[in-house]
């Protein structure tokens, strides 16, 4: 998660004295306003909690008034101190941090805590209707989602919910993968519009783990309606013999041997991000970047219009980042000084080992940067479990007040219709993607053998939001 200061605001309090308010954005999005007196308190906690040794500095008390140059040094620093909190591996994932800021959204957009239903969609545009608090958190809007469709608590560890935007071509945009410290009540209300909704998805990477999901009723179903919707929507690809047999096996009822059919295509589990702007493999070039089997991959077209395709493995990537500038808008103006309003520029930047003394830095521009960049740290921490022969089963967190409890009413997940016919300009894609398959980008290594992933690819730092300096 890339978190923010970007701008602070003058308010009043109950008893109409004025204090500044430093607005703290996660994804180029307000999540909550919050006073200097506050963030001191967070501070403290957590030096109280964890030591002062583990604490990253925070900017000091003032006697006197700050003057706007002070209060623009403070907003820095703060800026800082919550980027540094939130990289700590302790820290960042702490319950006192991440509680501090589910209160703090909830405050900030004014929203009570009470019962409310949340709509939360399945891949093949299902609604399913659950019965929450507005101050749950994600874990907790998770499991009641799972208790609704009765999928059993060892698989609820291998699905997430992913805030997307529809976009009116009927396609879809993934924003983020919703977080711990966050409220998707809040999250979702805040935004102010329809265009956006809560999407149930599975979190893994390897295909493997898609026979423990298999394994179950609900999971099966789970599963087969993503692998179908990915398939309409063309982030999996399919020839029209592939085609034809996948609708044989639809109409047969046959969902695991569909499900299997479909892990031997291209793309297959791939999240697919909207177009965007590279500078690999030269500056100004448009790509559609696709995340999938420990790796993204870009399809690229040239300014000479020429296409190429190229892979790029997680495991030789040493470190990345992501940043975040404010781009003026309104009037035409260029001056970041100026009171008008400012789009938030996105970048997602890592180095690549291409060959094998030979680091290159490769930068994505794209409002997606930071989801792209969650999908590159669940892959990492998936390998790394793996590596340790771990599981990604969930551990059910124990409760003050005891279990979560499952719901009465259980929903079937629906069927997903039969697959259309192929369009021609789907077929068009397929053809030109053949065409690009014998073609790599030059110094991107196609190998996905098991001898690529070793101890010495991991290093450098894999957090969201990127580098500190002595890694460059």
């Amino acid at each position: 998660m890339h978190f923010s200061i970007p701008e602070t605001e003058v308010r009043s309090d109950e008893n109409g004295s004025t204090y500044v308010a430093y607005n703290i954005h996660v994804n180029g999005v307000l999540h909550c306003r919050l006073r200097y007196s506050q963030l001191l308190g967070l501070h403290e906690q957590i030096k109280k909690e964890y030591g002062n040794n583990v604490v990253p500095a925070f900017p000091p008390k003032k006697i006197f008034t700050l003057t706007p140059v002070e209060v623009d040094q403070r907003r820095e620093q703060l800026e800082k101190y919550m980027q540094a909190v939130r990289q700590d591996p302790i820290l960042g994932s702490s319950e006192m941090f991440n509680s501090f800021l589910r209160k703090a959204q909830q405050e900030t957009q004014q929203i009570p805590t009470e019962e409310v239903q949340l709509e939360i969609y399945l891949s093949n545009g299902q609604k399913v209707k659950v019965n929450i608090l507005t101050s749950d958190q994600t874990e907790d809007v998770l499991e009641a989602v799972a208790s609704k469709l009765d999928l059993p608590d060892e698989l609820v560890g291998y699905f997430s919910l992913f805030l997307v935007q529809e976009r009116g071509d009927g396609g879809c945009t993934y924003v983020r993968k919703l977080q711990e410290f966050e409220l998707p009540y809040v999250s979702i209300t805040s935004l102010h519009s329809p265009d956006y909704r809560i999407i149930l998805r599975k979190s893994y990477w390897d295909t493997a783990y898609d026979s423990d999901v298999m394994e179950d009723r609900v999971g099966l179903n789970l599963l087969y309606a993503q692998t179908v919707s990915d398939i309409e929507r063309g982030w999996i690809l399919v020839n029209k013999e592939q085609h034809r047999q996948l609708k044989s096996l639809q109409e047969k009822g046959s969902k695991k041997e569909f499900i299997r059919l479909a892990q031997t295509l291209k793309y297959y589990g791939y999240i697919k991000f909207d177009p965007c702007i590279t500078d690999f493999p030269e500056k100004g070039c448009h790509v559609i970047v696709g995340a999938g089997n420990n790796e993204l991959n870009f399809h690229v077209k040239l300014p000479s219009d020429q296409m190429k395709e190229g892979s790029f493995k997680v495991t030789r990537m040493r470190c990345w980042r992501v940043t975040s500038s404010q781009v003026p808008v309104a009037n035409g103006t260029a001056n970041p000084s100026s009171s008008s309003k400012c789009d938030v520029k996105l970048e997602l930047a890592f180095e690549y080992l291409m060959s094998k003394d030979r680091l290159q830095w490769v930068t994505i521009t794209s409002p997606q940067a930071i989801m792209m960049s969650i999908c590159l740290q669940s892959m990492v921490d998936e390998l790394m479990v793996k590596k340790s022969g771990g599981s990604i089963k969930k551990m059910q967190k124990k409760r003050q007040n005891g279990s979560f409890q499952r719901s009465d009413s259980q929903q079937a997940v629906k069927s997903p219709p039969l697959l259309d016919s192929p369009d021609p300009s789907r077929e068009q894609v397929v053809k030109l993607s053949t065409k690009l398959s014998s073609v790599s980008l030059r110094g991107l290594s196609s190998s996905n053998s098991a001898s690529d992933i070793s101890s010495n690819d991991f290093h450098g730092n894999y957090s969201f939001e990127g580098i500190g300096d002595d890694d460059l």
